[in-house]
């Protein structure tokens, strides 16, 4: 088989949608059919009418894909079969020969959208405040089922085949000492990528740190009391309490969890897809819902869109939505504690789903090297708050060099 018709080579990857496709979003947009207003004045009840109603309007009338699109192309693409999938990714060598290979993994509603301000400060950081001793060379996978990436068609694709999917990417690229990042899903990859111990990574940082105690975590996702002999600091018990709250309110995980075919809507209605993604978090939902009442912070309407409008435009709503499937067939916890050995650095932003204490940190990750709590951003750091993403990680991983 030549190079060239092997599936597991590393090939270029290209893509376009046509004209025809985005009027077709926008008069899906127009013609959607709209609820009642919501009964309450909060969020309590999910996405809000008016925060839908201002982003169909400006994403039927204002919104241009074909700006992120152009960011998007000025990325080296490829794609490689792994494991009988192909997974797209990108991949953007820094010009600084010393540079630290780096694989960064998304999460949902994600995709490596959420990537795109982080690239170009890690890959030349002598052009974004950093040194060239701060270089990294980047790779940012498409998780199945998301983006470019295959959609699979068989069950099997949870968490850990995926930490070791990635595993095979970067030997695949050459890489024989390279560190992994990750957020949301992409932390859980990512733990998961440190306990299984692939040749040639020597550490990990995250952004949603797998620390809550194993029995915390048990007894929290059941809805359980905790254990009598459990004693907790304040600090502790605050994190106990946010998780208490993010799985008395994580509907869209248990829908995707149980039963993610019956969200088949979500690929027929574009406005119906913003609405369930949106709604993943509070404090996200009312940041995004602010930008859309035209006060941005973090995130812009453009910001929100571009994901949308991937998801849209590559039909991944479902194939997306499985890995909760997945995961739940698995049994991987989401914040419990995995069994990491390897150097681990953890940065907490405080609007995060939880805000792990250095107590637990230093429990679920013996080879603790970095630990730091952020004055602001939450769920979607690299999104939210670039810079402080790409200083945590230089910061984060910089004994990893030595």
């Amino acid at each position: 088989m030549s190079a060239t018709s092997d599936p597991t080579a590393v090939r270029p990857f290209t893509f376009e949608f046509s004209d025809a496709e985005l009027d077709d979003l926008r008069d899906r947009i127009v013609a959607t059919r709209w609820p009642e207003e919501e009964t309450v004045k909060d969020q309590s009840q999910g996405t809000q009418l008016a925060t839908l109603q201002a982003l169909a309007q400006y994403w039927a009338s204002e919104y241009d894909w074909r700006k992120v699109e152009a960011r998007l192309k000025a990325l080296p693409h490829f794609v490689t079969e792994i494991d009988g999938l192909d997974i797209h990714f990108i991949h953007v060598r820094s010009k600084h020969e010393d540079a630290l290979p780096l694989i960064v993994t998304h999460g949902w509603p994600g995709s490596v959208i959420e990537q795109l301000k982080i690239i170009e400060p890690l890959t030349d950081p002598t052009a974004h405040g950093g040194a060239a001793s701060d270089a990294f060379h980047v790779v940012v996978p498409s998780m199945p089922g998301y983006g470019f990436s295959g959609k699979p068609s068989t069950p099997g694709w949870a968490p850990d085949r995926m930490a070791a999917a990635w595993g095979n990417l970067m030997k695949r690229l050459g890489y024989t000492k390279y560190a992994a990042q990750g957020g949301d899903w992409g932390a859980i990859v990512t733990d998961l990528m440190g306990v299984q111990e692939p040749e040639g990574l020597v550490g990990i940082h995250t952004n949603m740190a797998g620390a809550v105690p194993p029995a915390i975590e048990a007894a929290v996702a059941a809805g359980n009391p905790l254990p009598s002999d459990v004693s907790l600091s304040s600090e502790e018990r605050e994190a106990v309490e946010q998780l208490n709250f993010v799985y008395k309110h994580v509907a869209y995980a248990l829908m995707m969890g149980s039963r993610p075919q019956s969200l088949s809507g979500l690929v027929d209605s574009p406005v119906g897809l913003a609405a369930f993604m949106l709604d993943h978090d509070r404090d996200s939902l009312e940041l995004i819902s602010r930008s859309f009442a035209g006060q941005p912070e973090g995130l812009t309407r453009d910001d929100v869109l571009d994901n949308i409008t991937l998801f849209w435009l590559t039909r991944s709503a479902i194939s997306a939505a499985r890995l909760y499937w997945e995961n739940t067939e698995a049994g991987i916890p989401f914040f419990g504690a995995k069994g990491v050995q390897l150097p681990v650095a953890v940065s907490v932003f405080p609007d995060e789903l939880y805000t792990p204490p250095r107590s637990w940190a230093e429990k679920a990750y013996p080879n603790l090297i970095h630990y730091n709590r952020l004055p602001k951003g939450g769920h979607f750091a690299a999104w939210e708050q670039p810079g402080s993403f790409v200083d945590e990680v230089r910061t984060g991983l910089e004994p990893l060099r030595r």
